[in-house]
């Protein structure tokens, strides 16, 4: 499952740089009215990348196993996706009560992240103190 969070990652950051390419091709030719969403995307993309990546690293590093592992990685890999997602389907749409599924996703990747946090409290790799 580590491969799956850390090639959403990837990917991810992918998509972060060809999402900031079209930015800046938009920008040349006139800003859209739904800019703000559009670089929050861009962000999004990006920040979320990096931390799928980190997180599939960590996920290997500590042995998670079991519903920690699931929910650090499925539950990330839906918000990572989704998160942005929501941004420029609202500015698309211009649904802006729609954002309040930010905040759904913003649970998923918290959790993702407290689990991680249980996980690295609970010590090394292997169960030993530090």
């Amino acid at each position: 499952m580590p491969r799956v969070l850390m090639a959403s990652g990837f990917v991810g950051l992918t998509v972060q740089m060809l999402w900031g390419i079209g930015n800046v091709a938009g920008h040349v030719v006139g800003v859209p009215p739904y800019w703000g969403q559009l670089v929050g995307a861009h962000a999004h993309f990006g920040v979320l990348g990096i931390l799928a990546v980190v997180t599939g690293l960590a996920v290997d590093h500590y042995g998670t196993s079991g519903t920690r592992r699931s929910v650090a990685v499925w539950w990330f890999v839906i918000g990572q996706w989704l998160l942005p997602a929501t941004l420029v389907v609202q500015a698309a749409l211009g649904l802006p009560r729609l954002g309040m599924l930010a905040f759904v996703w913003g649970v998923l990747l918290t959790a993702a992240m407290a689990a991680m946090a249980l996980e690295a409290w609970d010590g090394a790799p292997g169960g030993a103190p530090v």
